[in-house]
Formats: structure tokens, sequence, C-alpha cells
């Protein structure tokens, strides 16, 4: 099975008269398999629950914190639905000003029409800074 996995939370059950039955989950805490195993013809495994490092902003210290909101302002809300305003999420933008990319590089953000290829850019910004 697989090296990653998750709890899931069993949220309704109907059980059919063959003795099957329908199962409604919805996923919740995430783990990594640290050992697999077997017991009672049972796949069984050992496993460490992940939890995310807390985000770069919060990590920040609170003077760079400052310094980031007094040059860009805060970081903004996150909205119900990232494809409603025209331009995309406003939090994609200031995080963009946060970064202070190359003027071209910024240039080629503002080309794109599709939040979609914006955020693939981004998502290779983020990893090229993590690797840093």
């Amino acid at each position: 099975f697989a090296d990653y996995g998750c709890m899931l939370e069993i949220l309704d059950m109907e059980r059919l008269p063959d003795g099957r039955s329908y199962v409604e989950t919805v996923g919740g805490s995430r783990f990594r398999v640290l050992r697999r195993g077997q017991r009672d013809g049972y796949h069984t495994a050992d496993i460490e629950y992940l939890e995310d490092i807390k985000d770069w902003y919060q990590r920040v210290g609170s003077r760079s914190r400052e310094h980031i909101n007094r040059q860009h302002g805060s970081m903004p809300d996150k909205e119900a639905d990232i494809q409603a305003p025209a331009n995309g999420p406003a939090w994609c933008w200031w995080l963009l000003s946060v970064l202070q990319l190359d003027p071209a590089y910024q240039t080629t953000f503002l080309s794109l029409t599709s939040l979609k290829d914006r955020l693939g850019h981004l998502r290779l910004v983020l990893e090229y800074f993590s690797q840093s």
C-alpha cells in the first residue's frame, strides 16, 4: 500500500441487504507509514501523523512581519472562490510583490491570463526559493 495516507472519518453508513455497505467518509489527519506488517490476515502499519510546518509568514520574526506589512500591506484574506475576481486572488499578487522578483519575470505574471498558469509559475518560484 501507499507510503502516505489519511485517516477517514465516517460521516454516514448504510447497510445493504446483500451485506455490502455504502460508506460516506471525509479525509482527516494525514500520516506517513513507518513500518508495514500483517496480523490475523489484515494489513497493519506503524505510522506517524503529519502536520504542516508553520507558514513562512508566521515563522518570520515580528520585526520582519511588521516590515512586510508596512512595505506591502497585510496578507489579503483568502477568497471563497479564487476565480471570482477578474484578476485572480489578491493574495497571489501580494505574494508576488513580497517575493521581490526580477521586474521582467513579474511582467511574465502580468501577461498570463490563466490563473492555473500563474499558480504554476508561482509554484516554480516557491520551489526555487525553498531550495535556496
